[in-house]
């Protein structure tokens, strides 16, 4: 996993405290009938005005600045880029999955950067779907809070998610990986049809393999802050973005994640431009898998927050 930091709820909570924002959104949201399309809009809205006009909490910024100063010393260099990654409070469980619907912001450089994107963060916690999706769930909704984390970034030649069971069926002898070029950003957007791939565990054989055309990526911007959306030459748009050994590359690594937190995981990964394997493939982001028509018996597990902080024992040291 990239080195980084966790940010946790208790600044969240420090945050509307200082800024005296409680009222304030419990007023937006009081008139944000659920189903009420603008009067949902609207209360997003203000509440994400009188969020971004509050600074973050003193005590917040410096403890960030300092941990980034951290990551700054460790990657030797003076603006390393990070990516500052919501992590909301019961974001997947047995009654909800909500993931997705927060923000992530990729390749942010400098302390400020940092502040301005956590508290952006924070704001996505009360966008329109948010706000919709908790007032549907009534009484079974947590009540909103959010950690953040904040990673290194990979500069990915190749990205995707990965389940440790089939998220259709629930077959836990399954692992399905989907995989396209670059940073998430097209996949998550919806602009291109990753790669589809079925494994089997135990054997490591190749199910089902469903090639598609690739033909946008994000990479890395020039200015050296966020992501650029660029064209695939049509020779690698078509071509399989992920080899025989790097698909059981990728089963291993699951299996060990799915045994480290006690159930079957949805995980994000990438593949570092230019990174021999299998130092160059990173665990991103891991939560339960909430999809499936049988949920599986899960243990007591660390957050999201706690892995990122570096509870993650189970990982392989690099070689």
């Amino acid at each position: 996993m990239p080195p980084g930091f966790a940010v946790s709820t208790a600044a969240f909570f420090a945050f509307l405290a200082e800024a005296k924002l409680e009222p304030v959104i419990a007023s937006a949201l009081e008139g944000a009938a659920p189903g009420d399309v603008n009067a949902v809009g609207a209360a997003s809205s203000a509440i994400a005005e009188a969020m971004r006009a509050a600074p973050v909490p003193d005590a917040v910024r410096d403890e960030v600045t300092r941990r980034y100063a951290e990551l700054s010393e460790a990657a030797g260099d003076p603006e390393p880029p990070v990516a500052v990654r919501s992590s909301a409070l019961g974001e997947d469980s047995h009654e909800a999955t909500f993931a997705g619907q927060q923000e992530t912001y990729l390749w942010v450089r400098g302390a400020a950067d940092v502040c301005d994107a956590l508290r952006d963060c924070w704001v996505s916690l009360y966008s329109p779907t948010a706000i919709s999706y908790r007032a549907g769930l009534g009484e079974a909704a947590h009540a909103p809070a959010m950690g953040v984390a904040v990673q290194l970034m990979v500069d990915a030649e190749v990205s995707g998610v990965m389940f440790t069971c089939n998220p259709v069926s629930g077959d836990p002898s399954m692992v399905a990986v989907n995989a396209a070029w670059g940073l998430g950003l097209a996949v998550v957007g919806g602009e291109v049809t990753p790669d589809d791939y079925l494994v089997s565990k135990v054997t490591r054989e190749v199910v089902r393999e469903q090639l598609n055309p690739k033909r946008v990526e994000y990479v890395p911007h020039p200015g050296g802050h966020g992501a650029e959306r660029r064209e695939v030459p049509a020779e690698r748009s078509d071509a399989a973005c992920l080899t025989a050994d790097t698909l059981a590359l990728l089963v291993d690594v699951g299996r060990r994640v799915e045994d480290y937190f006690g159930s079957h995981q949805d995980i994000e990964w990438a593949i570092a431009r230019g990174s021999a394997l299998p130092e160059g493939l990173f665990v991103v982001q891991s939560r339960p898998v909430t999809v499936t028509k049988t949920a599986p018996k899960q243990r007591e597990r660390p957050s999201a927050i706690e892995l990122v902080m570096g509870t993650f024992g189970a990982w392989p040291e690099k070689r």
